[in-house]
């Protein structure tokens, strides 16, 4: 069974991730690998009011965030996704976008926005001049143990960066 998607009407910023890890797939949570950092990354950066973890995807509505994935297909890496199986996702997350109006699309992974806006340039982290369906876009590192592209400064850095763009939303 596909990891569901935790969107509401309302949702702020989407995350999208590329697709399910293993471990995600069978604990039907987001982001549950044993080195992945995202809800580490979510709390250290204060994006979120209180300590969370992966079995705390269902609550990220609750602060006016968002979460699905590129491709719905479980995979231990992404080394095995097809060029067809990423097209197909970007537009299905192009219709989600749509449907929801978030007001920041926040690609988890340099490689992730590099599927939806492909380009040979250097990918900074932050915000980006390209939209999705209105949205602002911005490009967050791969919290997965896996990616030693970043370090814990550098990715946590980002994810401070995000919420500073959201509270001048806010203002």
């Amino acid at each position: 069974m596909p990891l569901r998607d935790r969107i509401k009407p309302g949702v702020h910023v989407l995350f999208v991730g590329i697709n399910p890890g293993i471990r995600s797939a069978e604990t039907g949570h987001h982001f549950a690998g044993y080195s992945n950092r995202f809800w580490k990354l979510l709390t250290d950066s204060r994006l979120v009011p209180e300590p969370v973890d992966w079995r705390s995807d269902d609550r990220l509505p609750e602060w006016g965030f968002g979460i699905t994935n590129l491709v719905p297909r479980e995979t231990p890496g992404i080394d095995t996704l097809t060029r067809e199986e990423c097209l197909a996702g970007v537009d299905v997350l192009r219709r989600k976008v749509r449907r929801f109006k978030p007001a920041i699309v926040a690609f988890v992974g340099v490689s992730l926005y590099r599927w939806v806006f492909p380009t040979k340039n250097p990918v900074m982290l932050g915000l980006q001049r390209d939209t999705l369906e209105g949205a602002q876009v911005f490009v967050l590192p791969n919290p997965s143990g896996r990616n030693a592209n970043f370090t814990y400064a550098e990715m946590l850095a980002a994810f401070r960066k995000l919420r500073r763009r959201l509270d001048r939303r806010q203002d």
